[in-house]
């Protein structure tokens, strides 16, 4: 799998990166531990996890699997702190409908859940730590000043945001050491590209997508309507799956199905080659439920997508209001 630098650092990652939200959820440790061999052996070195991931489930599943499957120091380990597991206490809550995770960037929580992500992890630093959301009740010298600490002591390489919008996240590395920042970006979700690409560029900062297929709409799944196991019959997040599926939607998953059938691949595969190859993506973040999963999103990194193929994307999902 080829690598890639990340922004103006010298942190180099594989271009795909392994989620591992559903480990503990929707994927057990033997379907994890699948996938990890899998994708190490293809080359893949980036691995995100987070303390909140199945109320940290998923992050206790790899925990197991480093060293005894896969070498530690074969891998680019990406975690975070901030958004707490709903067992722990918070300063305060993320605005919106319950049940929402809780956020605290203080130095004392950001600090607390590194030193608990690594003595989980069984490694003594993480290659990337983010501040995985924007925390109104934290300072943000009090934020850039911990990121800085993370890095001097050695338990961290690089540091990193997520969840931050485009102001947040130049505020923030004008005065941090800030070398990466997640945000979704897919072709259903392109907004990234007017002013958080353009702006992580001028800091230096590499960006790394996330949701890079929609939910899975981008798989085509739901074109004849929605599959009893997948997240739009899901509860707790139909209503956002079925929100994005319109008629935006519907034209770019038939471009999609038309492209890949005239390349002999899958429209995952063709989403993410889209996204691999736009300006300013260092890697994607990318999560499957079990390694058939794995397999066609791994597909992806041999694709190579034809100019004309990319442009009528692009032109397809371009937003006219």
């Amino acid at each position: 799998m080829e690598q890639r630098t990340v922004g103006r650092s010298g942190l180099r990652v594989s271009r795909i990166g392994l989620a591992t939200h559903t480990w503990g959820s929707q994927t057990d440790a033997d379907d994890a531990a699948s996938q990890l061999v899998a994708f190490a052996e293809a080359g893949g070195t980036l691995v995100d996890t987070s303390p909140a991931y199945a109320g940290g489930a998923a992050q206790r599943i790899l925990a197991d699997l480093l060293g005894d499957l896969v070498s530690r120091d074969e891998l680019v380990l990406s975690g975070c702190a901030g958004v707490l597991p709903r067992t722990e206490p918070a300063q305060t809550t993320v605005p919106g409908p319950a049940p929402r995770t809780e956020i605290d960037a203080s130095r004392r929580g950001l600090l607390r859940q590194l030193d608990r992500t690594l003595l989980e992890l069984g490694t003594d630093y993480l290659d990337i730590w983010h501040v995985a959301a924007w925390d109104p009740g934290t300072p943000l010298d009090e934020i850039a000043a911990t990121l800085e600490h993370a890095v001097r002591s050695g338990k961290v390489r690089y540091a990193g945001v997520r969840g931050f919008n485009p102001w947040q996240l130049a505020s923030l590395a004008a005065i941090a050491p800030i070398s990466v920042a997640h945000t979704p970006y897919s072709l259903l979700a392109r907004h990234a590209e007017s002013e958080f690409v353009p702006a992580a560029q001028h800091h230096g900062v590499g960006v790394i997508a996330s949701a890079p297929l929609a939910g899975g709409i981008l798989t085509g799944k739901y074109r004849d309507g929605v599959p009893a196991d997948s997240r739009g019959a899901d509860e707790a997040t139909a209503a956002e799956i079925r929100h994005r599926l319109d008629d935006r939607a519907t034209r770019v998953v038939d471009a999609l199905v038309t492209a890949a059938d005239g390349l002999g691949t899958s429209p995952l595969a063709v989403a993410l080659a889209w996204i691999r190859d736009r300006p300013g993506i260092a890697s994607m973040i990318v999560g499957a439920r079990d390694i058939g999963q794995l397999t066609g999103v791994m597909a992806a990194e041999t694709l190579e997508l034809p100019r004309a193929i990319a442009a009528a994307l692009d032109d397809v999902s371009a937003r006219t209001e």
